[in-house]
């Protein structure tokens, strides 16, 4: 339930409806179009984007009042602002007086919107991959752009807690407990039991690594969501949407964003890409140890992605194709995840 006591649309869904009128927005555009996430709903226009974040509480993230929801929103604009400073515009309240819902209009607000540049989709890192297109040249763009990000990116002891291994361990284990009764349904039972017995024990026996990581300075404010659908390959680099609602899923080692992105090319089928993305910007970045890292936080993030499709096939507002989608995508990173454990095996002996 969208949270103001004197709001005209009562339901989420009847908000939603009326952005995808044109006349909502502030700038003319034809048409409006609809994305969706298992934590937000996106309206594309003709030339921006605007975000609107659902009423969710997922445990791990809370958007279920107003206030809330305006707060994410601003962090959101500050923290991309670092690597899209172009992209990223505003925050703008989203109102509806005597009943006609506007983007950047006066009076109360009744939700709020991120509004962003519109980039062309057929640049996505994602798209250009899918066509063949995606080279070695463009890995190598994204490195010169993330090696200075990271050397930049906030550090000390208020996030380096968070490459401490008692946080990493907790990360691990609240995906375990969240996913444990899907063991058997969405994917075996023994891979389950796999992934939770390598991650623990990389954990327990590599504690003097990741301590030393610390010591090293290699935990960071980073992206945390470092995957090809977040990479836009146009006349620039943009490399957008990180995370900004929990501090656990962003400070972290760096090796953890790096591996995610390796993970998503294994996933995609161009693992002699990853391996060389992970080569390079560990030489780049002078971070040899990073290569250490691979098979365990790369079986991190493949789990986390299963989990993340696996909500949203459970997800009864989502239309049947896309849960049905969903789950075959959920099984596939479950899938990679446990051959991740297979192959880090003898990290952790």
């Amino acid at each position: 339930m969208v949270d103001s006591p004197k709001m005209t649309y009562h339901e989420p869904m009847d908000l939603i409806a009326a952005l995808m009128e044109p006349a909502a927005y502030p700038e003319p555009t034809r048409e409006v179009a609809l994305i969706q996430t298992h934590i937000s709903w996106v309206f594309i226009t003709d030339n921006f984007a605007y975000k609107v974040k659902k009423p969710v509480d997922l445990g791990f993230l809370n958007f279920t009042t107003l206030r809330r929801r305006h707060h994410y929103l601003e962090e959101e604009l500050t923290l991309n602002r670092r690597l899209c400073p172009d992209i990223y515009l505003e925050v703008l309240p989203i109102t509806a007086p005597r009943g006609r819902v506007r983007v950047g209009g006066r009076g109360q607000a009744v939700d709020y919107a991120l509004k962003m540049v519109r980039m062309p989709q057929d640049r996505m890192m994602d798209e250009v991959a899918d066509r063949g297109e995606l080279q070695k040249e463009h890995l190598d763009r994204i490195i010169d752009r993330l090696v200075p990000f990271y050397a930049q990116a906030a550090t000390g002891p208020r996030i380096n807690k968070y490459g401490e291994p008692a946080i990493i361990a907790y990360n691990h284990e609240e995906n375990f407990s969240r996913t444990e009764a899907l063991a058997g349904q969405m994917f075996p039972r023994e891979a389950f039991e796999a992934i939770r017995a390598f991650a623990r024990a990389f954990l327990s026996r590599h504690r003097a690594l990741f301590l030393k990581r610390i010591r090293e300075g290699r935990i960071r404010d980073c992206h945390g969501d470092l995957h090809m659908k977040n990479i836009c390959l146009a006349d620039s680099i943009y490399i957008f949407d990180c995370i900004e609602f929990n501090h656990r899923f962003r400070y972290g080692d760096v090796a953890a964003d790096i591996d995610f992105l390796a993970m998503d090319l294994d996933f995609h089928g161009f693992r002699d890409l990853a391996r060389y993305f992970v080569e390079r910007f560990a030489a780049a970045s002078r971070d040899p140890e990073l290569i250490q890292m691979l098979d365990f936080y790369k079986c991190y993030r493949a789990y986390v992605r299963g989990k993340i499709h696996a909500f949203v096939a459970q997800d009864t507002a989502q239309p049947q194709a896309a849960r049905e989608q969903a789950l075959k995508t959920a099984r596939a990173y479950f899938s990679l995840a446990g051959e991740y454990a297979r192959e880090g095996e003898r990290w952790a002996a």
